[in-house]
C-alpha cells in the first residue's frame, strides 16, 4: 500500500507537466491558425477613366521683348538729357545730346570749301570746252570737289553720333550720367526695354523636343501674382545643350497690364497631349517589386497582387497603361501588411 502511494506521488508532477505542455501546444496551434488567415482594413478606390493632361513642369525667366544698353559712340560733354527716369519713350525720340560745337565749325568750313571747289570746277569745265585748260587740270578740280564732299559726309556721320535717339518704343530705366558730364563710349547711359509683349525663356529635356513647336501654348506663374499667364512658343534653339541635355525655348506673352517684369522667375507648364480616358491611381498605391511594379486590388473578399505597366507620372498620381481595368477596386493603405490572398475589409474613399 505504501509502495503504490509512493509511485503516485512520484509520477504526479510528470502528469501535470504533460497536461500543461499539451495546453500550451493547443494554444500555440490556435495562434498559428490566427496568423495564417488574418483580415485587415484598408482604404480603397474604384478605378474610373478620367481625362489626363500629359504635362511637363519646368522653370524659366521673363525677358523683355527688346532690350538695349544706351551708350554714346563718341566722346564729349553732355548738353541735353531729354528723358525722365522710368518713363516711356517713343521710337526716334532724342534722348541725349553730346556737345557738337567743334564738329559744327568743321562742317561750316567744309561747306565753304565745297562751294569754292564747285565754282572752280564750273570754271574749268567752261575753259575745257574752248581748250583753254587741259583735261588733267579739270580732273584735278573734280577730284578735289569729291574729296571735300566725302569729308562732309564723314563729318555729318560724326554729328549724327552726338545725338542718341530711342531705337524703339519702350520703358527707359535709371540714367547713369548727368548734364555737363563727360561721356565715353564705354559708359552706360541708361537701359531701354520693350515690355509688351514679354518673352518667356525656359528649357525642356531633349526627349520632349519633338512635342514642342512654334504655336505650342504654355502656361506660367510668377512670384507675387496668383494669376496664371498664357503664351505661345515662337522659337526653339536648334541645338541640344550637350551639358544639360536640354533645349532652350522662347515664348511670347502679352503684358498690357505690365504685371510681368523682365528678370522674374517663371514656373512654366506645357500640355503635350490630352488623354480622354486614362486610368490613374495614387502614387502610394504603386509598389516596386523585383519583377516590376504592382498594385493590390480587392477581389472576392481578398487582396490580389497585379503587376502593371505605368505611363505618365504626376506629383501625386500615376497613369496605368496595362494590368488594370475600369471598375477595379484599388487598395491604397496597409500595403506593407498586405499579402496575396489575404482577407481584406475595404473602406471606399
Amino acid at each position: 500500500m505504501h509502495f503504490l502511494r509512493f509511485i503516485f506521488i512520484l509520477f504526479l508532477p510528470v502528469f501535470f507537466i504533460v497536461v500543461f505542455a499539451g495546453c500550451r501546444h493547443e494554444q500555440h496551434d490556435d495562434q498559428r491558425q490566427h496568423v495564417v488567415s488574418p483580415s485587415i482594413e484598408a482604404h480603397a478606390i474604384v478605378l474610373r477613366p478620367q481625362e489626363l493632361e500629359n504635362k511637363i513642369i519646368t522653370t524659366g525667366t521673363v525677358l523683355a521683348n527688346e532690350e538695349v544698353e544706351l551708350r554714346s559712340e563718341v566722346e564729349g560733354r553732355v548738353v541735353q538729357i531729354n528723358f525722365m527716369e522710368g518713363s516711356r519713350v517713343s521710337k526716334g525720340d532724342l534722348l541725349v545730346k553730346i556737345n557738337d560745337a567743334e564738329l559744327q565749325a568743321q562742317l561750316k568750313k567744309l561747306l565753304l570749301d565745297e562751294k569754292l571747289a564747285r565754282d572752280d570746277l564750273f570754271r574749268k569745265e567752261k575753259l575745257l570746252e574752248i581748250n583753254a585748260v587741259s583735261r588733267e587740270e579739270y580732273d584735278i578740280s573734280q577730284n578735289q570737289l569729291g574729296v571735300i564732299q566725302a569729308q562732309i559726309d564723314l563729318l555729318r556721320s560724326q554729328l549724327d553720333k552726338t545725338e542718341i535717339h530711342a531705337p524703339f518704343s519702350g520703358l527707359i530705366g535709371l540714367r547713369y550720367i548727368s548734364p555737363g558730364g563727360y561721356v565715353t563710349s564705354d559708359m552706360l547711359i541708361a537701359r531701354l526695354q520693350e515690355t509688351n509683349p514679354v518673352k518667356i525663356e525656359f528649357t525642356v529635356p531633349e526627349k520632349y523636343r519633338s512635342k514642342i513647336e512654334p504655336g505650342t501654348v504654355i502656361q506660367f506663374t510668377v512670384e507675387g501674382h496668383d494669376s496664371t499667364f498664357a503664351g505661345k512658343v515662337y522659337a526653339l534653339e536648334p541645338k541640344i545643350d550637350p551639358l544639360t541635355r536640354t533645349v532652350t525655348v522662347r515664348a511670347l506673352c502679352p503684358n498690357d497690364a505690365n504685371f510681368l517684369i523682365p528678370g522674374a522667375f517663371a514656373k512654366v507648364g506645357i500640355i503635350l497631349e490630352t488623354i480622354p480616358d486614362a486610368l490613374v491611381i495614387p502614387s502610394e498605391a504603386l509598389i516596386p517589386d523585383i519583377r516590376g511594379e504592382k498594385v493590390f486590388i480587392y477581389s472576392m473578399g481578398r487582396a490580389k497582387a497585379v503587376y502593371v505597366v505605368t505611363g505618365i507620372r504626376m506629383e501625386t498620381t500615376v497613369q496605368i497603361t496595362e494590368g488594370l481595368a475600369p471598375d477595379d477596386t484599388i487598395l491604397t493603405t496597409g500595403l506593407l501588411q498586405l499579402r496575396d490572398g489575404m482577407k481584406v475589409k475595404p473602406v471606399l474613399q
